[in-house]
């Protein structure tokens, strides 16, 4: 019967909604991104745009705080949520604007919003196609990644070699509750984005260190080798629990087959 299914003990149940409906949130992120490059948009989430009108951007900020901080996370928020590259960007300058902890605090509130989003329309249209067509090894990964949600998210989020938008979506394709990808999010950020807008605070003199240098300001300049070094060691701190209990599994795994 149209609109109905069978299930696997040949009872019908309700058929899904239809897949155009499903990836409607999707196809609206994917459609405001199209516009905005199109008009160009992304050229004001840059390091030189935002250096250029820093003095009229904290002049606003001082006169207008409050609107301020609500546009910034707005568009933080949507930044996010299109998968903009230029979060790492405005998190330095919401140190620069705000100050490091208020900046943190709009950085941490908004990115998670933006990555729930984006997640949540990933979800709605690729959860469904994996389920159907994932063999068994993805299958038992995907089990494993369900029942270890949330220390895998937080591994992926502190690690900084896998970007940011990857993480927003990779999650959708496995039975992960919106609540843990939330809560992995918010704790996995908080470490870089307060590094970030602490670094910020210095944006003024890393605009005259460049200038100084006869070359434009990159964002390669508030990156060292230490700071990616400490991004890692907090990720391998995250992965421990998950070496133990793979440890544990493969040691009880052995033992069954021995028995046998």
């Amino acid at each position: 019967m149209q609109g109905r299914r069978e299930t696997t003990e040949g009872e019908a149940e309700p058929a899904g909604p239809p897949l155009m409906l499903r990836a409607a949130p999707l196809l609206v992120l994917a459609a405001g991104l199209v516009l905005a490059y199109g008009l160009g948009w992304h050229r004001y989430v840059t390091l030189g745009w935002l250096a250029d009108q820093r003095e009229m951007l904290l002049d606003m900020v001082a006169h207008y705080p409050l609107r301020s901080g609500s546009l910034f996370f707005l568009v933080y928020a949507a930044v996010v949520a299109l998968s903009v590259p230029a979060a790492s960007v405005l998190t330095i300058f919401a140190g620069f604007l705000f100050g490091w902890l208020a900046g943190g605090v709009i950085v941490v509130i908004a990115a998670t919003a933006g990555s729930c989003l984006l997640f949540a329309g990933a979800r709605t249209v690729f959860g469904d196609v994996l389920r159907r067509r994932a063999g068994p090894f993805l299958n038992r990964f995907s089990a494993g990644f369900s029942r270890n949600a949330f220390s895998y998210l937080l591994v992926l989020r502190l690690a900084p070699v896998f970007p940011f938008f990857v993480v927003n979506i990779a999650p959708a394709f496995f039975a992960v509750s919106l609540r843990t990808f939330a809560l992995a999010t918010v704790v996995g950020i908080i470490p870089g984005t307060f590094v970030f807008t602490w670094l910020g605070c210095g944006f003024e003199e890393a605009i005259g260190d460049a200038a100084g240098h006869g070359r434009t300001l990159h964002l390669s300049d508030f990156l060292t080798p230490k700071l990616t070094l400490a991004f890692m060691a907090l990720a391998l701190i995250a992965a421990l629990p998950l070496l133990v209990q793979f440890a544990r599994e493969k040691r009880q795994t052995v033992g069954d087959r021995d028995k046998d």
